[in-house]
């Protein structure tokens, strides 16, 4: 039996008495039962953008990310686009809705915050993880309060039927959801028509063209890391949440007193490598804002999540260690990316002496998520260094969307 609470625990945030209680708790139970061993990783990431906008972003993914076009599932409201690396790294399903007018609870999360209101159908909506038995896990996790959408809501909302996913969390409005394939199986998505259109294949092979002609094809690896934002008074049950639902264990947290935040991180218990299955991370406020005029301290955390709402603000993937002409990989990639017009948020922080260096980009406009580049050194094992996510937390608090008070 696996042994979710055998990990050393990093950083040097306090959590709270309720938090430490029932943390081993979680983990002991998840383990007894047998979830931790029928849960694996992460397969598939959802996300979906506005009608006429997947084109755009599937070139902008090409260039940006190891991502390749595979097909598209055509059905009654929605395209939806799968990108996958590999069977060893999680797919992107990148679903574009095909009537703007078109409502469902996704929308109406988007539509109470005023900057997520903006682009009522952009946003990430959750994981998707492998499971040995998918009607057993969902059995446990029901009988555990997690609620379900049922087939029939789950048709009505166009998502695939052969997956199981859970009710909208109340901590980060995210979704988790569960499918089943022997461990050498090809994923597949029961859901819609499965067609190639040659728009995408288009958009797909433009993007490519240019991240090779640029020289970074093989510079940029699979996804280290997801990072979620929350209001501060759900960071712990947003954890201890997702700790339930999935197979991961808790890795710690570190205190970020100079952005009045904190950043907390979880891993797979069974210890398979964040390219196959992402480390999950949750930043939040020290302190809730209704008290921040008392302080007036930095916010940017709670301040992107009052005005997007609790979801996925960065994706971070990996950039292979190595220099170009004396230059760090990750620098060069940058740079080479900015010379095609895509902006970031900051120069590279970190340095090799310190073990990694890690950079924002600009808010995609189509998805509204962050890419963070990271590249660690040599044997450097550390998942980041603190002053690294100083700069970003103050960085990202610099976009527009965060900034705009309504």
């Amino acid at each position: 039996m696996l042994n979710s609470s055998y990990y050393p625990r990093f950083g040097d945030k306090k959590n709270s008495e309720f938090f430490e209680e029932y943390l081993p708790r979680v983990l002991q139970e998840r383990d007894r039962s047998g979830l931790t061993e029928m849960i694996g990783g992460i397969e598939a990431l959802i996300i979906t953008v506005e009608p006429g906008n997947s084109i755009e972003y599937i070139t902008e993914l090409s260039l940006m990310t190891p991502y390749h076009y595979l097909v598209t599932l055509d059905s009654p409201k929605h395209l939806t686009h799968v990108l996958r690396i590999d069977m060893n790294s999680p797919d992107i399903l990148l679903r574009e809705v095909k009537d703007p007018d078109y409502s469902d609870i996704f929308r109406n999360l988007n539509d109470i915050y005023p900057i997520g209101a903006r682009r009522h159908h952009s946003r990430y909506v959750g994981e998707i993880l492998l499971t040995s038995n998918r009607h057993e896990v969902v059995a446990q996790q029901q009988a555990r309060e997690f609620r379900f959408f049922p087939i029939g809501q789950l048709a009505e909302l166009d998502l695939p039927v052969n997956v199981s996913i859970s009710k909208p969390s109340p901590y980060t409005q995210n979704v988790v959801g569960y499918m089943e394939r022997q461990s050498d199986g090809i994923r597949v998505y029961q859901h819609g028509e499965c067609i190639i259109l040659d728009t995408v294949q288009a958009a797909y092979e433009r993007g490519k063209e240019m991240q090779e002609s640029i020289g970074i094809k093989d510079m940029i690896m699979p996804i280290d890391h997801l990072a979620t934002r929350v209001y501060s008074q759900n960071r712990e049950a947003a954890i201890l949440e997702y700790l339930a639902l999935s197979s991961y264990f808790y890795w710690g947290s570190y205190d970020i007193k100079d952005q009045n935040s904190s950043t907390n991180v979880t891993k797979n218990s069974q210890l398979l490598p964040e390219s196959v299955s992402p480390a999950k991370v949750f930043t939040a406020n020290n302190l809730p804002y209704c008290v921040n005029h008392l302080d007036k301290l930095p916010s940017p955390t709670e301040t992107f999540v009052r005005n997007y709402g609790p979801r996925l603000h960065h994706i971070a993937l990996t950039v292979k260690d190595g220099q170009v002409n004396g230059k760090e990989n990750i620098d060069y990639v940058v740079d080479a990316i900015a010379d095609q017009g895509k902006g970031f948020l900051l120069d590279t922080v970190g340095s090799r002496e310190e073990g990694l260096k890690q950079i924002f980009s600009s808010a995609s406009q189509f998805s509204s998520l962050i890419i963070e580049y990271v590249q660690r050194f040599g044997d450097f094992q550390g998942f980041f260094a603190k002053d690294n996510v100083a700069q970003l937390t103050f960085a990202a608090g610099l976009e527009e969307g965060v900034q705009n008070q309504i």
